[in-house]
Parts: structure tokens; C-alpha cells; sequence
């Protein structure tokens, strides 16, 4: 059994502002080309998830998308240099706090 870890990461206000849901959607940028494809694949409004993104891009201070021109479809989105870097951490971030959790779990519930 796998045990669920949640990472997110608050303001100074001590409001959430990332976590696996932004995650999520930028993961989705990056594979699918578009914020609006990666709304859609999790069943979310655009509006809902281009809010989401403003949000972390306020907290972090740097955007997290740029918009690409062109192709058939017009054109979509990118992640930028610096959203791939924080991405990259926040996720070893989250693996090791899941590392950890399954550790602290398996020797408080183990039966020896």
C-alpha cells in the first residue's frame, strides 16, 4: 500500500498557492502544447486553470508559460527555462517528501 502525500507550497498570507493541481497543469502544458489542452484533459475551465497559473506566477515572481505563435492550431504554450527548473524541484521535492512519509510510515504500522 502506497500512502498519499500531499506537498503544496503557501504564501506569506499562509494561502496555497501550489501544489499538485498547478503541477498538474504545467506537466499537461509541456506534453500537450496548451494550457487550454491540459484544462481540458483534467476536466477543468480554462478561466479556472489560467487563474491558477497567474496565482504561482505572482507568489514566485516569474512566469510560468510563454505563448508560442504559429502551426495549425495558432499557435499554443510553453513552459519557460525558469518554470522547468522550479518544476523540476518542486516535483524532487515532493518525491522526497514521499520517500520520507513512506519511511516514517512503514516503521510506525510495520509488524515486526
Amino acid at each position: 500500500m502506497r500512502p498519499v502525500v500531499r506537498v503544496f507550497l503557501y504564501d506569506e498570507q499562509g494561502e496555497r498557492f501550489f501544489g499538485e493541481g498547478p503541477c498538474r497543469l504545467l506537466k499537461g502544458v509541456e506534453q500537450l502544447g496548451s494550457l487550454k489542452k491540459s484544462a481540458d484533459s483534467m476536466g477543468m475551465a480554462y478561466t479556472k486553470a489560467l487563474a491558477i497559473i497567474r496565482r504561482a506566477e505572482r507568489e514566485l515572481g516569474f512566469s510560468l508559460t510563454e505563448k508560442m505563435i504559429g502551426g495549425k492550431g495558432g499557435g499554443g504554450s510553453r513552459l519557460t527555462l525558469r518554470a522547468k527548473e522550479f518544476l523540476e524541484k518542486y516535483e524532487a521535492y515532493r518525491d522526497a517528501c514521499y520517500e520520507a512519509d513512506a519511511a516514517i510510515y512503514h516503521q510506525i504500522f510495520s509488524e515486526q
